[in-house]
Order: structure tokens, then sequence, then C-alpha cells
């Protein structure tokens, strides 16, 4: 018989010691002992007597994360701090102070993003100032940015859009193709008499006459 085991059992010594060693092992360090509990400190522990973190670098770190990430209006950063539950005092003094140093600077943003979308996506300054609204960029703003896009440029990158386009279009009715080419322009933010314009003038150049164009693209 093995000197190991115990006589009619065929256990061996000690396993039921180290099995409970183990269960005692694991429970190490989740108790008092520590000043922690699994769901925090415990009470009156030197842990739960330390001192809260400091709000402003609080509501500092949480922007400095954002804007590292990608660059965000004023808005979106008080936005994100006010979900994070950052007291109003503190969030408006980092937001301040931001502003201040160039951190934060929603004309810069604004004027980066309509350049960007309409290189980009072609989008036309109706869309690009909703886009700006909706990130909480002030009206006056909005209007500034969009004003820089030149109108002759945003009819030349609606005819773009329109030649990438026609090619699919082909074998569609004239009708039907004027109102598939003025629905993506409207989409981008064109107006419709600038998009029954250039819309008019690729068809024509393909020899349709304008006669078989609807009046109303969006009809």
């Amino acid at each position: 018989m093995d000197a190991a085991e115990r006589p009619g059992t065929g256990r061996r010594r000690g396993a039921g010691r180290s099995r409970r060693g183990r269960g005692e092992r694991r429970s190490r360090g989740t108790g008092d002992g520590d000043g922690f509990l699994p769901d925090g400190p415990v009470p009156g522990s030197p842990a739960d007597r330390a001192p809260a973190a400091d709000p402003e670098a609080v509501a500092r770190g949480i922007c400095l994360r954002l804007l590292t990430l990608a660059p965000r209006t004023r808005a979106q950063l008080a936005e994100a701090l006010r979900k994070r539950e950052v007291p109003e005092e503190a969030a408006e003094a980092v937001l301040a102070r931001f502003s201040a140093v160039g951190l934060i600077d929603d004309e810069a943003f604004a004027a980066a993003w309509v350049s960007s979308r309409h290189a980009g996506r072609g989008l036309a300054r109706r869309a690009l100032a909703a886009e700006l609204r909706h990130r909480g960029v002030d009206n006056d703003t909005v209007r500034e940015a969009v004003d820089r896009l030149d109108p002759d440029q945003e009819a030349d990158t609606a005819r773009q859009l329109v030649a990438r386009k026609l090619r699919s279009t082909r074998d569609l009715d004239p009708a039907v193709r004027t109102r598939r080419l003025a629905g993506m322009l409207a989409r981008k933010g064109y107006s419709a008499g600038l998009a029954f314009r250039v819309i008019r003038e690729a068809l024509e150049a393909e020899g349709i006459d304008a006669a078989d164009l609807p009046e109303d693209p969006l009809s």
C-alpha cells in the first residue's frame, strides 16, 4: 500500500489540507487587511479616508484625452464632462482655461471642418452648417465658416458629383436620371436650383433635350 494513502480511503494524506490552503491563499487580500473589499474601500480604512480627486484635474484629464483623439468643440467637451458628472464650476474653469490657451478653438474647428468635409465628401454649405450646429458651434461661427466656401467652388463640386453618377444612370429615362441626381445633391446640401442647373448642363452635354427633363427635379 502506498505510504502516502490513508488505509481504506485511497486518498492521499494532506490532500484536504492542500486544498484548504489554496482556498485560504485565494481569500487573502480581499478582506480589510489592505483596506479594500471587492466593491470598494472598507469603511473607515485608510483607503476610505483618502482625499477625493480634484474635480478640475479630472476635467483636465478628460478633455486632454478627448482632444488627443480628435479636435472637439467646446460644447462637445462640456457635454463629455457633464456625462462624467464633473461639477459645473470645475468644468467651466477648465473649459475657459483651454479656450484661453487655444486648446479649444471653435472658429478653427469650423473652418477645418468645412474645408475637409467639402473636399472629402462634397458637402455643400447647408449640410456643413447643419453638421457644425449639431456639434454645438454657435450660429455666427457657423455662418462665418460656411461663407468662406466659394459659390463657384460649390458649383464645381456639384458638377463633379453629377459626373461621377452619370455613368451608372445612362440606361434610365432622363426624368428618372434627373430625380436620382437631384436627390443625391439634395442629401449633400445643395439647393434645388443649383442641382437642376448642373444636372441639366450634364444631360444636355450628352445630347438630351432639356424639354425631356422635369421642371421640378425632386417631384
